[in-house]
């Protein structure tokens, strides 16, 4: 991904909010599930992780893009945003 491409989807993310939350029980098989199908729905997901995670947002975002084959977008405070071009068509517009 080039820095266009991922400053571009740093854009569509602003507007966002999150699908997903990741809480006291952090990455369970169940959030990684739901984030794949979010991925498979959306393509670009922003996923929130509350204070009562003790785990690091940077650790969590890049387990979570390892199993959905994903690409971690950006992590700013306990904010992840991940994106995953969709395998029929592409819903978001073309990346420039």
């Amino acid at each position: 991904m080039t820095s266009k491409q991922r400053a571009y989807l740093k854009s569509l993310a602003m507007t966002m909010e999150p699908v997903l939350q990741i809480g006291k029980a952090s990455l369970t098989p169940e959030l990684t599930a739901a984030a794949d199908e979010a991925l498979a729905a959306r393509e670009l997901i922003k996923i929130s992780v509350l204070q009562s995670c003790m785990d690091d947002a940077h650790v969590l975002a890049q387990t979570i893009a390892d199993r959905t084959h994903s690409q971690v977008v950006q992590v700013i405070g306990k904010k992840i945003v991940l994106y995953r071009e969709g395998k029929d068509k592409k819903k978001i517009i073309e990346l420039p």
